[in-house]
């Protein structure tokens, strides 16, 4: 591995490059925060896409991508004399300071559960009037539900038992099922996001990520319906005129790869 100092020269290099482009390239020198921002979204994503297929080779490839973008801002910012990358870097570390005191203070912890309940509470001393204030408005709905829950955990609002978790599981089921005899449109849709914010919650309790377990579920189907789409095509058969019985056949074979 590189050593600090191979590691402190490889971001000047970086830094020097950023300086150039938003210099001389005419497609750097036009970009604004906002211009960047469904860019770093996009890279985000695609993050976590090498993440999920455990592609290490991918995962330094996007890493690299999203530390530009930190440089990129890092540099508007700087050409306003708003902030530049040496401010970035000691905000997070200021905050990281403050926020572990059980390593930097005299605080005493003894299990992760602590350090997370500690961080909230500091949130809290800092001026927020909501723990819930930290989670962004734009995320995702699955992603929010697990942050929303993650958030009151800390502050001690949180089952004690998964038993319990599954029991309002099996009633918000039950909630749902009775709208959906009613045939009760708006209801079915409250319902239905409830059991989905239920199921998000016995995922916690199981140390399942609800996004990472749904990613993967995606990856699966889409694997097995393009196996599917190819043995209809060695037939010269399009899908739409095979029966459900004739599909299902390269359905179990697909699942058995």
């Amino acid at each position: 591995m590189n050593t600090r100092q191979q590691q402190l020269e490889a971001f000047n290099r970086l830094l020097d490059i950023m300086d150039d482009l938003r210099e001389k390239c005419p497609w750097d020198k036009k970009q604004t925060l906002e211009s960047l921002r469904h860019l770093t979204i996009e890279e985000t994503y695609e993050l976590g896409d090498a993440i999920l297929d455990n592609d290490l080779q991918e995962i330094k490839k996007e890493l690299g991508d999203l530390l530009l973008h930190i440089v990129f801002y890092a540099k508007i910012g700087s050409e306003t004399n708003d902030f530049d990358i040496a401010d970035v870097a000691n905000s997070i570390s200021d905050k990281l300071i403050d926020r572990h005191p059980h390593i930097y203070g005299d605080v005493v912890v003894e299990n992760e559960e602590q350090v997370k309940q500690n961080w909230e509470k500091l949130k809290l001393k800092e001026g927020k009037k909501s723990v819930l204030e930290g989670v962004p408005k734009s995320l995702p709905a699955l992603v929010k539900a697990s942050r929303i829950q993650d958030k009151v955990k800390g502050v001690g609002f949180d089952w004690e038992e998964p038993h319990q978790v599954w029991d309002k599981v099996q009633e918000e089921l039950n909630e749902l099922q009775e709208e959906v005899k009613a045939n009760n449109q708006d209801k079915i849709e409250s319902e239905f996001g409830d059991v989905l914010f239920s199921m998000i919650n016995y995922a916690r309790f199981l140390n399942v990520n609800p996004e990472d377990a749904l990613e993967r579920t995606n990856k699966k189907f889409i694997k097995r319906f393009m196996y599917l789409e190819s043995k209809a095509g060695e037939l010269g058969k399009p899908l739409a005129d095979m029966t459900l019985g004739e599909m299902d056949v390269f359905w179990e074979e697909a699942k058995k790869l």
